[in-house]
């Protein structure tokens, strides 16, 4: 998280931002780093799994302390878009499971700009 957190230090266009922010959102995931979830994430926070539930930012920083199976996990052909203080973020991923074979999936992240900075708000995963 230090290397987004810098960036944010010094001015950068939504875009860089957004791109740092998701990059420290995968790695977050890949590294169960509930610390800077907790940062990144608006208090209103929910996100689908990719199970069909629907969880809320506390559960899901619960689930996030849970260390994961995967492996190199990498986002893939993201997709920034930016409304006003609205950004939506799509993206393929690609993991290697726990019995060696490869493993994708897709996401799209919603985040806001509250007080200046921006906040994921909404998370859905999918895994084909």
């Amino acid at each position: 998280m230090q290397a987004a957190t810098a960036q944010r230090a010094t001015p950068q266009s939504d875009h860089d931002a957004l791109v740092a922010l998701n990059t420290d959102y995968i790695n977050s995931v890949q590294n169960s780093d509930v610390r800077s979830f907790d940062e990144i994430l608006g208090p209103d926070f929910y996100c689908s799994n990719p199970d069909g539930s629907l969880i809320d930012r506390a559960a899901f920083l619960r689930q996030t302390a849970q260390p994961v199976a995967i492996t190199n996990l990498k986002a893939e052909d993201v997709l920034i878009r930016i409304m006003d203080n609205t950004a939506i973020i799509h993206a393929r991923t690609r993991y290697t499971k726990p019995d060696g074979t490869q493993g994708a999936g897709r996401y799209t992240d919603v985040w806001m700009r509250q007080n200046g900075r921006w906040l994921a708000v909404s998370a859905h995963v999918t895994r084909l």
